[in-house]
């Protein structure tokens, strides 16, 4: 078949493409980076496969043996999935460690992020977090962290569990089950949903080492909607 190369179909196709815009370069890619500095941020040495740190954190001030050792290198566990450390969720309880969480970094330089990571206070090496992984870990805090209060309240999930049963099922369900209980090796998906801050940040990043869908592309509402659906599902 011969192409249609007639002057008004040039035009129509002229005028879809100003319409459109140009595409952003690396927009993609920017997104999956922040999506993967994310997973970092939640448990780095089971997305990038590192070592598990013997030790607690040098900067760690929780010292009730309930928490430590690799749990004390997780950035999470000093500042929080809603990002505000000693003066969010974990300002008291088993998770408080007095530090601030890491809302201040937000609009900062990810270069200069990624050598803060590896100061004296933080100390990660490069056999724990690469250049790589130090500067999607960057992207994340500068320009991905999510504001939680738009979407969580009360911890839980400000969101529509109507629509979000439909994301779930439609997204979600084929791994996790429409019970949320499908994957052995891990809790049933209603028993950890009140922590609202927590859903959304899996939920939007994906879980370290998993290949498990980041919806960070899509509007947050839906990832609220998700999780607030995830608070009705069995325990």
């Amino acid at each position: 078949m011969t192409p249609i190369r007639t002057p008004l179909f040039a035009a129509l196709v002229g005028l879809l493409v100003t319409l459109a815009g140009p595409a952003p370069a690396g927009a993609a890619e920017t997104e999956s980076a922040m999506a993967r500095g994310a997973r970092l941020y939640d448990k780095w040495f089971e997305e990038n496969k590192a070592a598990k740190p013997t030790a607690d954190h040098p900067a760690y001030t929780v010292k009730d043996g309930k928490y430590g050792k690799d749990t004390s290198w997780r950035c999470k566990e000093c500042h929080g999935w809603d990002y505000r450390g000693k003066d969010g969720a974990y300002a008291k309880g088993g998770h408080a460690t007095g530090i601030v969480g890491v809302a201040g970094a937000k609009g900062k330089d990810p270069a200069a992020i990624a050598a803060m990571l590896r100061d004296k206070t933080h100390g990660y090496t490069p056999a724990q977090l690469s250049d790589k992984d130090t500067a999607d870990l960057a992207l994340f805090l500068s320009k991905g962290q999510l504001d939680v209060a738009k979407y969580v309240e009360g911890g839980k999930a400000k969101g529509n569990a109507d629509k979000g049963e439909a994301y779930f099922n439609t997204v979600c369900a084929g791994c996790h089950g429409t019970d949320g209980k499908k994957l052995k090796d891990a809790p049933p998906l209603g028993s950890v949903a009140d922590n609202g801050a927590e859903m959304m940040h899996k939920i939007l990043n994906g879980q370290p080492g998993e290949a498990m869908p980041a919806l960070r592309a899509l509007d947050p509402q839906i990832a609220a909607d998700i999780a607030a659906y995830l608070t009705k599902l069995p325990k």
